[in-house]
């Protein structure tokens, strides 16, 4: 008899093992050496109040979007020349399901 096959990581498994040592999923935590991520899709980029962001981010001019959040997560650096996040996520399921965890939490 075949074993079953593994069931995949979900968005918020993905998130714990991949972000959250630099991101937090709420307010009241302190901040780490990312921005809060709790209610990032439709939030104006870089206006976290109380973190201090790249000189990128702080006049980036755009709001968090499935497709920026995607783009943002392959390669921080195509996106806001200069960013500081150094982690790029190169499969196209992992960033999905990690932008579907972030938007159970708007």
């Amino acid at each position: 008899m075949p074993l079953p096959s593994a069931k995949p990581p979900d968005g918020a498994t993905l998130f714990k093992q991949q972000c959250a040592v630099c991101h937090t999923t709420n307010l009241s935590d302190p901040m780490r050496q990312g921005p809060p991520l709790v209610r990032i899709v439709g939030r104006a980029a870089g206006k976290v109040e109380g973190f201090h962001y790249s000189a990128g981010l702080a006049k980036a001019d755009f709001t968090w979007d499935e497709a920026r959040l995607d783009a943002w997560l392959a390669n921080p650096q195509a996106v806001i020349p200069g960013a500081t996040m150094a982690f790029r996520q190169a499969r196209p399921e992992t960033r999905a399901a990690i932008i579907t965890y972030l938007k159970e939490l708007n």
